[in-house]
């Protein structure tokens, strides 16, 4: 088996170390990338602002647990919006920054939102963007991929039966043109930050959930039209109707 200290993982970690000695060199230049993206020429829904309900926190940390069985049952429109709020939703604004329900390193906000909806009241299924600028949704592609999603997830099958697949890109020079290759750490730090905040939403909605981190980058990447490089899909969580 090989050693710890000679694995790759191994190797990010002290490549991407922070010292003191740091501080004073020369910084990697990296160009950066759009701060927003978006599909002009997709088709677009208009989202409604969320209309927040009352929750506990507390309860829904108390009784979050990763969920993998979904009954055959559609989510309101009302529900996957509190969810999209929950993960990425604009509550300021700073100069150019539109400032979120989840933090970001330097604000920079390098993950993108993807959905692949399955059943969801009032929208077709197929694969969806979420523009943060207009509050919408952009439409990619129509259709079930479902079979699709669970062969690039290794064969997981709730990602077939969720209701709606969330599925986060990494665009890393947003964070690597300030940070350097130490803004790869904070690029996994923010789509975590973004999970948990749907991992809890889905819980005080009474909706089950489950983060997922095995999956084919490149099958994956395809299904959604990135060139793995520039953007990269990082994470998923699959979300539905509690089927126990």
């Amino acid at each position: 088996m090989p050693d710890y200290t000679r694995s790759l993982g191994f190797a990010f970690l002290e490549g991407t170390k922070l010292s003191r000695q740091d501080l004073f060199r020369e910084r990697e230049e990296i160009s950066p990338a759009a701060y927003f993206k978006s599909y002009p020429e997709a088709p677009r829904l208009k989202l409604p602002r969320p209309d927040l309900p009352q929750a506990d926190l507390f309860e829904a940390l108390l009784h979050r647990r990763s969920e993998r069985i979904y009954r055959p049952a559609a989510l309101s429109l009302k529900e996957l919006v509190l969810l999209l709020w929950a993960t990425q939703g604009v509550t300021a604004r700073a100069g150019r920054y539109l400032l979120r329900t989840a933090p970001s390193a330097g604000a920079l906000y390098p993950v993108e939102t993807y959905l692949a909806i399955h059943r969801v009241e009032g929208l077709p299924s197929g694969l969806y963007h979420l523009e943060i600028r207009e509050w919408a949704l952009e439409e990619l592609a129509q259709g079930d991929f479902g079979a699709e999603l669970k062969e690039a997830a290794l064969g997981q099958s709730f990602c077939e039966t969720a209701a709606v697949v969330f599925v986060w890109s990494g665009v890393p020079r947003r964070t690597m043109s300030k940070y350097g290759s130490r803004g790869i750490r904070y690029l996994f730090m923010d789509v975590a930050h973004i999970c948990q905040n749907l991992l809890l939403s889905a819980e005080a909605l009474g909706l089950a959930a489950c983060p997922i981190g095995a999956f084919f980058d490149e099958e994956m990447n395809a299904l959604f039209g990135l060139d793995g490089t520039e953007e990269t899909v990082i994470y998923l969580a699959t979300v539905g109707r509690p089927g126990r």
